[in-house]
């Protein structure tokens, strides 16, 4: 199996982690080489349900031009807070640490998920629940290769919206790999901004209302975390300046 997920279909994980690291261009041969050799690494370490590393993208347009190749992310699910502890002292968080200029770590809470990543269910099924502070979205596609074309067609209107949509902390692109597997990353002030870009949006509306019928992905998935605290330098994840408590609940720079 690829991911160690037997025995945990369903099950809602306590910690979800999203370590993002920023590198100088002259690191890109070496961070390179840790995307080629340190997925399987990521997936061996004790604890990991389920670990995906992830190249990035700088949210403006997130298209196949939009690739940021001095940020890099893992999110990795986890069986306890104890095992991700860890993973600062790991052969793959040593490895990142060690060609990284500055990085973050943002701990989830999953509130809601469904769709599919690589044939799994990594955040189970959670049962929602009620928050009042910041909330992370992530969306993951795997897309048809004959319908990639219409889709990013589509993609920049939304992108445009989303930037200057109330309630949004920070944003960016995530992908395992430059074309055909692409993702989203959105953090919000509160729920109630998120729903209101989501559902109410006309352009982001409109990209849902057509996904059913347009038949871009062969795979997605949609999901929604509490975020519980963010660890390090947060203009890593490209953070907006924002001095309303509220958003930085339980978050340490």
């Amino acid at each position: 199996m690829s991911e160690r997920t037997s025995g945990h279909t369903n099950v809602v994980p306590e910690l979800v982690t999203l370590h993002v690291w920023r590198t100088s261009r002259g690191a890109l041969p070496r961070a390179l080489t840790r995307m080629a050799v340190d997925p399987r690494r990521l997936r061996a370490l004790p604890g990991v349900r389920f670990g995906k590393l992830l190249g990035t993208g700088t949210g403006t347009s997130f298209g196949p031009g939009d690739a940021d190749l001095t940020r890099w992310a893992a999110l990795t699910v986890w069986d306890s807070p104890a095992e991700a502890a860890g993973f600062d002292g790991s052969p793959v968080g040593r490895a990142w640490s060690r060609i990284a200029l500055a990085q973050a770590r943002v701990d989830l809470r999953p509130l809601s998920s469904r769709g599919e990543w690589s044939g799994q269910q990594p955040f189970g099924d959670p049962p929602g629940g009620r928050v009042t502070g910041p909330v992370l979205a992530l969306t993951r596609a795997r897309l048809r290769a004959r319908r990639a074309a219409t889709f990013w067609r589509a993609i920049p209107p939304v992108a445009a919206a989303l930037r200057d949509a109330p309630g949004l902390l920070a944003r960016f692109g995530v992908g395992e790999a430059p074309l055909g597997w692409q993702g989203t990353v959105s953090v919000w002030r509160d729920p109630t901004d998120l729903v209101a870009f989501a559902y109410r949006h006309p352009e982001h509306r409109a990209a849902i209302m057509r996904t059913p019928t347009a038949g871009w992905y062969a795979e997605e998935l949609f999901a929604r975390f509490e975020v519980r605290d963010v660890v390090g330098d947060r203009t890593v994840l490209g953070w907006v300046a924002d001095d309303d408590p509220a958003t930085a609940k339980g978050g340490r720079a």
